[in-house]
């Protein structure tokens, strides 16, 4: 077994120029040298050559579609998906000595990095009132504890469900499954807090919350935007996919407020040329935007094509498709001709001369994919930012077709698969109806609360149970202070979980540490060994099967920890689902998920066949589910950030080096930070402005109309080039500063890319 580090790794910064490219042979050290850390070459061998792959493990570390079968690389992975893969295959375990050992106020003071790498959580924990400890407890006795408090409630709207997206079809829909049979739609998910604004956003303009386009889709179309989002880190697969399109004549245009190396040049380290030469370039056109400048840009796209459109008539939009296929186009382009330029110039801090440029490689192109990530979507704006990009689309008819449309990239691998599988507070009646006819119960029809209502609703003290599947709540969620204390207000919290984390060191009066398998790890029920489904960003939900031995024999897969508990809390009823059969053999789940999902009709046998089930959209067999039956342009009000004088607009991100809210060391390396996470990024001449200079030490300020101060203490600055009138932090450590009022409209997804701060000089 590898020993866990005892200490904190020291705080020591040092900044390289940042880098200009992405992967290559680095990126395949980093890789194993991490991996080999954590476990032994045997275990990370099997892992990382069955990742991916037919009948393989499907990879944790982001929701990016697959190669189909017969195209896949042998090393089907990228860095950071080897290391998250690793990190849970981990040889490090936590026993009941140590939480002996170290108290929950000790662990409470450790970063989330340090929790993860004490390894692999091997036993069930309880602490219990009045405690400063974990102690061990029983399966029984857990799950035990766990019903008779669900059952104790005063009305079953009391407690909350909450799920990451790294749980599983069959786990995720077992999971609303439960939570309705009890008696509630409180089902507050990751979704939350990345992609809200996409689904609200495309639901209302094409009758569908997901993203239009598939593989091929992308390595056909002509030109590709990528805009707020950074593939090098939170996705590099799609860097595969985007050389790939780059082959085939694409061009692209990166929209961010930060020249991110994925961005620029990719080095593919699964062929020669990418390890020895100088890979592909793959922006064409990069445009240096300020944070929340995106609904302006198109908003001057869309203008500048209505006037080409005037220039020559008939020549540039797609009067066919607009004519038959979409509704509210007059009134749309009435809106779109008023934009201003003044207003553009300022919400993007780009030259109009830009802007024309990518118009005009707009106009060269016959099939357009627009791709984002929650640089759009954490925003106030995020929603009308989409619906404006869906304008962008609607005009030259680049939906419903080969090589063009929509693509919101999810993180979490299974994100997407959780609300297909039911997990939203806000389920529309025909799921919830179907449901009712193949259990014989009547679900809730009460919307439910969401991530940042369920906060409120526990620091009111209207919550008082709170069940975590997967993930860290605490540390993804906003408003940090605001998050624990509301935490702590619970008569019980509980987290299913494969590691130790900060959210395990926020505990309501009873707290539970329910420890389960990993992807990694065969899963043998009553009925023999399962497998589980997920599903991709491109809507393609295939199998995932673990190879490696369970860390320990007490865990529990996630499906029967829940079937478990739902048979104590609910006993013969509501209804007739068949708990024990599901725990037993995850098929029988299947079974009735295809009698319930549309598109998943003869599941189990359909998802057996190499590279699964292609979910149906039915955007591309030209049916929009909208208000108007067609798909859906927009009039939006131009928004543009507005910044006092003396502060910047803050925007949380991740480093190379972390998976969601655990980093797996200090460093970022594609952006020259090494040994220190507690670092602000600010541009030059912003800097000069501020009379401050790299290496000062300020504390970040946020200020909200509650007149509440926010503070994130002992942050060094580092020069780097943000967009001018911004700056970058990591994330989680700046979510302390995100008000947890501060939401996108509609969605009421929390705006961490849009925080107005201020820089103060730390007290020495």
């Amino acid at each position: 077994m590898k020993k866990p580090p005892r200490e904190e790794p020291r705080d020591d910064l040092t900044v390289t120029p940042p880098k200009t490219w992405a992967a290559g042979v680095p990126a395949v050290v980093h890789a194993l040298e991490y991996s080999l850390e954590q476990t032994s070459p045997r275990q990370s061998a099997v892992d990382l050559l069955t990742m991916n792959q037919v009948d393989g493990i499907d990879c944790p570390g982001c929701a990016w579609a697959d190669p189909a079968p017969g195209r896949r690389h042998r090393n089907e992975y990228c860095e950071n998906g080897a290391k998250h893969i690793n990190d849970e295959a981990t040889t490090r375990r936590i026993t009941a000595g140590f939480f002996r050992e170290h108290s929950v106020s000790d662990l409470g003071r450790r970063s989330d990095m340090w929790l993860n790498q004490q390894g692999r959580l091997t036993e069930p924990m309880v602490k219990r009132p009045g405690s400063d400890h974990y102690e061990p407890i029983s399966w029984r006795d857990a799950l035990n504890l766990l019903a008779e408090e669900l059952k104790a409630l005063d009305t079953p709207d009391e407690a909350v469900f909450y799920t990451s997206g790294r749980v599983s079809n069959e786990a995720a829909f077992v999971l609303q499954l439960f939570a309705r049979a009890y008696g509630t739609n409180n089902l507050p998910d990751c979704s939350n807090m990345c992609h809200e604004s996409s689904g609200f956003a495309l639901h209302e303009t094409l009758g569908t919350g997901k993203g239009t386009v598939g593989l091929d889709d992308l390595h056909h179309a002509d030109l590709i935007f990528l805009v707020g989002q950074n593939p090098g880190t939170n996705h590099p697969r799609q860097l595969s996919a985007l050389e790939q399109a780059k082959s085939n004549g694409a061009r692209i245009v990166a929209v961010n407020p930060l020249p991110e190396a994925g961005l620029l040049r990719f080095k593919n380290p699964q062929k020669a040329r990418g390890l020895i030469g100088q890979g592909v370039r793959i922006a064409d056109r990069f445009l240096h935007i300020r944070p929340g400048g995106d609904m302006a840009l198109f908003q001057a796209l869309n203008r500048l094509l209505l006037e080409a459109e005037d220039a020559r008539p008939g020549k540039v939009l797609d009067h066919a498709f607009i004519d038959g296929c979409t509704s509210g186009f007059e009134e749309f382009a009435e809106h779109a001709r008023d934009v201003s330029w003044d207003d553009v110039l300022a919400a993007t801090g780009l030259a109009r001369e830009e802007i024309e440029q990518v118009r005009d490689e707009v106009l060269r192109s016959e099939r357009v994919v627009v791709c984002w990530a929650m640089g759009i979507t954490q925003h106030k704006h995020g929603v009308p930012t989409i619906r404006e990009i869906v304008n962008f689309l609607l005009l030259r008819g680049n939906l419903g077709r080969a090589g063009a449309g929509a693509c919101p990239v999810r993180g979490h691998s299974n994100v997407q698969g959780n609300r297909t599988m039911g997990i939203w507070e806000q389920m529309p009646d025909s799921f919830l109806d179907a449901l009712q006819r193949e259990f014989g119960f009547d679900p809730p029809r009460a919307h439910g609360l969401d991530s940042v209502n369920s906060i409120k609703a526990m620091r009111e003290g209207r919550i008082k149970f709170f069940l975590g599947v997967a993930g860290n709540f605490v540390r993804a969620a906003p408003d940090s202070a605001v998050t624990e204390e509301a935490m702590r207000s619970c008569r019980l919290t509980a987290h299913v979980s494969t590691k130790l984390n900060g959210s395990h060191t926020v505990c309501g009066q009873t707290a539970l540490i329910l420890p389960t398998l990993g992807r990694t790890e065969r899963d043998r029920q009553a009925g023999g060994e399962q497998f589980v489904t997920v599903e991709n960003s491109m809507s393609e939900v295939h199998t995932s099967r673990g190879r490696l031995k369970p860390a320990s024999s007490l865990l529990l897969s996630e499906v029967a920890i829940l079937c478990r508990l739902a048979r104590r809390t609910l006993g013969d009823g509501p209804g007739n689902v068949p708990w024990e059969e599901f725990e037993a053999d995850y098929s029988a789940i299947r079974d009735r998920i295809a009698r319930i999902v549309p598109g998943l009709h003869d599941f189990n046998r359909r998802v057996a066949r190499p590279g699964g089930i292609r979910l149906p959209n039915p955007v591309n067999e030209g049916v929009y589910r909208t208000a108007t039956g067609k798909a859906m342009f927009t009039s939006n009000a131009c928004h543009v950030p507005r910044v006092p004088e003396g502060h910047l607009l803050l925007q949380t991100l991740r480093s190379h080096d972390q998976w969601n809210t655990i980093p797996y060391t200090h460093n970022d390396r594609y952006r020259g930070i090494h040994g220190s996470r507690r670092v602000v990024m600010v541009n030059p001449a912003d800097l000069n402005a501020l009379a401050l200079t790299g290496g000062d030490r300020v504390d970040l300020v946020s200020v909200w109309h509650d007149d509440a101060e926010r503070r994130a203490e002992g942050f060094e600055v580092v020069p780097y080039p943000t967009a001018r009138g911004s700056a970058a932090a990591y994330y989680p450590e700046t979510q302390v500063l995100v008000p947890l009022d501060s939401v996108a409209d509609l969605s009421n997804q929390p705006t961490s890319k849009g925080i107005v701060v201020r820089l103060e000089r730390a007290v020495p």
